[in-house]
């Protein structure tokens, strides 16, 4: 029997989907709130295995890159578009330079009337403004990939994991001399059953959501993970460094997707993309304000890409330097995972369940504190 019909948690890039000739595949929320594939017709099935040969889940290794990688620290010239931008504007800058050249672009925005991330396809640079900025939640693909016509040029900005699949994808229909892919340095993606708690907390202060923006620097680059959101009645802004829940949880590792813990391959300069793109943190900018952008160059139709990049300042350094302060391995699922997932899918609020994790982890912290007391008076 083919795997994909037991699939129960996988990255949920959705390129199995549009692999399929049968069209027997949907991308559904499972019950723990991530994409997952559904075959919605067993019978249709040939037994191609297409589904299985685009499949990054089910490879333990990606494709090794002969290119030595570059690394910059890069930021727009733009002022505006700094701005905007998570970091330090490039991904839009790339993004811009190839729809003038001809490209279309499939990046990520939100859909405020669907409360998710989603794929699209942007055909001038005012249809790729949505694309700025980090949005920290799974996205739904198949909205922008199911519109990509083989035959012409496009750029694809995803995660490491989703870029992988689709570079499957292509290479298997012979096409790849028509794509860039760009990924980023990825935290990893959380539960969506969580994101639609934390808007229920949204709702009540700004009524029917319009927008939604992951990051902020209005305080600094550094002091920016803020959530605002605008709604029908009044704006909302919840900034980490005042305790913010949902970045506590996402960037605490509380509720991650369990490929993120287990099957994460694509850590720090792991990656079969072209580009590479994400937050210069590090010592070397640990002053600047306005964003520095991390940029890996991976292959040379990266180099020829970033070789034409007119608006952007580039500076190349090494790699150490460059993502310094990006994760190297996977982290770890915690030991309460299941009695996250638990509370997550009851009636609790999302400030009842953060206030269940902190009760279940005193003992640990407990423990922790009293080995650390006793380590010191070794």
């Amino acid at each position: 029997m083919n795997p994909v019909f037991t699939i129960k948690n996988c990255y949920g890039c959705g390129v199995c989907v549009l692999a399929c000739p049968q069209k027997i595949i949907e991308m559904i929320l499972n019950s723990d709130g991530f994409y997952i594939p559904h075959v919605v017709n067993k019978d249709k099935c040939t037994n191609c295995n297409l589904c299985m040969d685009v499949c990054a889940y089910l490879d333990n290794q990606i494709s090794p890159q002969k290119y030595d990688t570059k690394s910059y620290a890069a930021w727009s010239m733009d002022e505006q578009i700094r701005r905007e931008c998570s970091s330090g504007g490039v991904g839009f800058e790339i993004g811009k330079q190839l729809i003038q050249n001809g490209y279309k672009a499939c990046g990520v925005k939100y859909n405020a009337a669907m409360n998710r991330a989603e794929h699209f396809i942007a055909t001038t640079v005012e249809d790729f403004i949505p694309s700025k900025g980090s949005k920290y939640i799974p996205s739904y693909t198949l909205s922008g990939f199911e519109h990509i016509n083989r035959k012409e040029n496009y750029l694809v900005t995803g995660t490491p994991c989703q870029i992988d699949s689709f570079r499957r994808y292509i290479r298997k229909l012979k096409i790849e001399k028509n794509f860039v892919l760009l990924d980023f340095f990825c935290h990893g993606v959380p539960s969506m059953l969580m994101w639609k708690k934390y808007t229920e907390i949204i709702v009540k202060q700004t009524g029917v959501i319009d927008f939604v923006s992951w990051r902020n620097k209005k305080n600094g680059w550094h002091d920016s993970w803020v959530i605002q959101a605008g709604g029908s009645n009044l704006n909302y802004s919840s900034p980490l460094s005042k305790g913010d829940l949902f970045f506590k949880m996402f960037l605490g590792n509380i509720c991650l997707s369990k490929a993120c813990y287990k099957k994460c391959k694509y850590k720090y300069n792991q990656s079969v993309a072209d580009i590479r793109i994400g937050d210069l943190w590090g010592a070397k900018y640990k002053d600047n304000k306005d964003g520095v952008s991390a940029l890996l160059v991976l292959s040379e139709k990266g180099n020829d890409v970033i070789s034409q990049l007119n608006h952007c300042h580039l500076e190349e350094m090494p790699l150490q330097t460059v993502a310094e302060g990006q994760m190297k391995s996977s982290p770890s699922k915690p030991y309460i995972y299941p009695l996250i997932l638990s509370a997550l899918k009851s009636r609790k609020t999302l400030h009842e369940v953060h206030t269940c994790l902190r009760i279940i982890n005193i003992p640990k912290r407990i423990i922790s504190k009293t080995q650390r007391i006793f380590n010191k008076k070794k």
